[in-house]
């Protein structure tokens, strides 16, 4: 399996861990930061965008894991790229909320 195999199912686990906040907040009708408001990542957007920007990063999270699908020997490898991609970007984000949304009080 090509390198960038590995590197796609990291990528898609970090788009659909990245989704779950935006949309579930969005849902919720809480305003939630997102790369389009002002200041991106910092200001808050509205919960309509936040459902879209979500369901955004669930189609392209899920279309790169339907395409790039770990399987073979190495699917061990590949999963486990997936759930780092999702676990990372996860703390990234709660790390990065946690500051933003404490300043917001």
């Amino acid at each position: 399996m090509p390198w960038y195999h590995f590197l796609l199912e990291f990528i898609s686990g970090a788009l659909l861990a990245n989704g779950v906040p935006h949309f579930v907040q969005g849902i919720c009708g809480s305003p939630f930061q997102t790369p389009f408001a002002s200041p991106p990542g910092v200001g808050e957007s509205l919960p309509v965008m936040n459902v879209l920007w979500g369901f955004v990063n669930f189609v392209a999270g899920a279309l790169l894991l339907h395409y790039f699908q770990p399987h073979g020997a190495l699917a061990w490898l590949g999963w486990s790229l997936f759930g780092m991609g999702a676990l990372l970007l996860g703390m990234q984000m709660a790390a990065h909320f946690g500051k933003v949304r404490a300043g917001n009080r």
